[in-house]
């Protein structure tokens, strides 16, 4: 028998894969697919203090290999995710969940992310500095060392659960922005958001999205998402969630290979509903193949 267990700042995981924030909900479209209680945990859609529409249409583009988004964190609002979505999940759901946190000043980082922590659903806060199709807050935050570590320094003085900072790609040195929301007393970090990207019609010889840029994402990221996961697991002494292009159980021991403790997935949910059950249910396979009886042992093993 090989050992899927994995554990963040404590808390222990029946397996690393978790649906990335934004490509999952809060969870009530995929429960009619598959029992998402075998799911490592759940980062739930990214939330701000007040409710967002987000971006005009159209905020998706199809790429090779990936797909094009700026859907501008989109949500009902803090207070009626914690009065709705929640209690709505626990119906479906029996473990802890990630609540992703976004926001346009500290003081609403702060605000959000302090209401989430009173929350028993919530196992972990992941403090979202990188989203790239908002003008404000998002990645203006997290491409600035000492903005990241300010504003974890702040929200951190503000919760008592673990605390992760999900970094940008967006920028020249990433283990830099890592060490940042390290010395601001992160609990953990993770990475990659999306890349920035656009597409051009051909037709109307304008860009595809009407935010005319959007965040890249999906498998062809894969190569780049890695390299940064190896490189902020050498810079910190903190655990490290890795996301980008994951598709198959494969690519999560790459992650966990190259320093993840756990992954995120993303876009391929987009592709494949049942993309988190299959790799979950691939992984004790593909471990058996390659030899390794516990995941937690293979943490970071690519640098040894």
């Amino acid at each position: 028998m090989v050992d899927t267990k994995t554990a963040l700042s404590g808390w222990e995981l029946d397996n690393p894969v978790i649906p990335a924030s934004g490509t999952f909900g809060f969870g009530q479209e995929f429960a009619a697919f598959y029992d998402l209680g075998i799911l490592g945990s759940i980062a739930l859609k990214g939330t701000t203090k007040e409710p967002r529409f987000g971006n005009p249409t159209p905020r998706i583009a199809e790429c090779t290999e990936g797909m094009l988004n700026s859907v501008g964190l989109q949500n009902p609002g803090v207070h009626k995710v914690i009065k709705e979505e929640l209690p709505e999940l626990k119906k479906i759901f029996p473990k802890k969940a990630i609540a992703n946190v976004g926001g346009f000043s500290e003081e609403e980082y702060v605000y959000v992310a302090s209401l989430f922590d009173k929350e028993e659903q919530i196992g972990l806060i992941e403090l979202n500095v990188s989203c790239p199709n908002v003008h404000a807050g998002g990645m203006s935050f997290g491409t600035d060392p000492k903005k990241v570590e300010s504003l974890t320094r702040a929200v951190k003085a503000a919760v008592k659960k673990p605390l992760y900072v999900k970094l940008s790609p967006n920028v020249t040195d990433i283990a830099e922005i890592a060490l940042a929301a390290e010395s601001g007393g992160a609990d953990g970090v993770a990475l990659i958001n999306t890349l920035l990207g656009m597409r051009i019609d051909l037709k109307t010889k304008k860009p595809v999205l009407a935010n005319k840029k959007g965040g890249f994402s999906g498998r062809a990221v894969f190569p780049v998402a890695l390299r940064m996961v190896y490189d902020v697991y050498e810079a910190v002494h903190i655990p490290v969630i890795g996301m980008g292009g994951i598709s198959r159980a494969e690519d999560v021991m790459e992650m966990m290979l190259a320093g993840a403790s756990a992954v995120e997935v993303g876009a391929e949910n987009l592709v494949d509903p049942f993309a988190c059950r299959n790799m979950i249910r691939d992984l004790p396979r593909v471990m058996e193949k390659y030899g390794v009886k516990s995941l937690k042992e293979i943490i970071g093993g690519a640098h040894r």
